[in-house]
């Protein structure tokens, strides 16, 4: 029987690779000793099959095998999809 695997959910903030996409997760849990809450962000490489992901999108990401050095995580699905500008800095000043 396979173990439960993890299941994230983040921002995704690169996608210039092939089939790969750049994840950033979120968390927030209080302080052991100060009990203050404290934010903490990490970023993963997650597979992306169909390279339908793109820059903003908020994503479903679960554990998986590793496919690459650094790939341990695919994307099961797009919850939202992110509203990123189409132009570039360069065309708005002309």
């Amino acid at each position: 029987m396979r173990e439960k695997r993890k299941i994230l959910v983040g921002r995704v903030v690169s996608d210039k690779m092939d089939k790969t996409v750049v994840v950033k997760i979120d968390t927030r849990k209080p302080h052991r000793l100060y009990h203050r809450i404290v934010r903490s962000t990490k970023r993963f490489k997650a597979h992306d099959e169909g390279n339908v992901c793109h820059i903003g999108d908020l994503v479903r990401l679960i554990e998986s095998k590793p496919i690459s050095r650094e790939k341990r995580w695919a994307v099961i699905e797009i919850v939202e999809r992110g509203d990123v500008a189409d132009i570039q800095p360069a065309e708005v000043t002309s």
